[in-house]
């Protein structure tokens, strides 16, 4: 069966959460991917319903960022407005910013205004508009220069 739309939405949503409890509390891998498949994905913490999620995406994302940390934040500091590098940056909004490029690297699969408008989208639930327009400029960036014949297709 296809996940849903809603489902991989909830997957990015908790690898960009994951990925910043990782780098907070440098939580890893196999802990994380425990306790959020057990403890907060489709689950009620506090209150709150957390979404069913695609878990073979979430497991993907997470992974994906980890085993190419180093070239996709090279290529997220390329995009970034010089003097502002990723280190910078606020956590949450670093975590957002890699797994987008990770998306648009790596996952073929998935259209990039897609991976744009899914991680803008998250941004929107941390952010103001200023941060969620940046999000959205560097994967805009990076989409133009990785994927540059989704959009060429579309211009003719």
């Amino acid at each position: 069966m296809t996940p849903r739309p809603e489902q991989r939405a909830a997957a990015r949503l908790a690898a960009v959460q994951a990925l910043y409890q990782m780098e907070l509390a440098g939580t890893a891998l196999p802990n994380i991917l425990a306790e959020f498949e057990s403890h907060w994905i489709g689950q009620e913490v506090e209150g709150d319903q957390y979404k069913p999620a695609d878990i073979g995406l979430f497991r993907d994302v997470l992974n994906g960022v980890l085993e190419h940390q180093g070239p996709l934040d090279r290529m997220v500091n390329d995009a970034l407005q010089s003097g502002w590098p990723l280190t910078r940056v606020e956590s949450i909004l670093r975590a957002i910013l890699r797994a987008g490029a990770y998306e648009l690297r790596h996952r073929g699969d998935v259209p990039a205004r897609v991976v744009i408008k899914e991680y803008a989208d998250i941004g929107g639930a941390f952010f103001e508009r200023e941060e969620v327009g940046m999000i959205n400029a560097v994967l805009d960036g990076l989409a133009h220069r990785l994927r540059a014949e989704e959009f060429d297709a579309k211009a003719h």
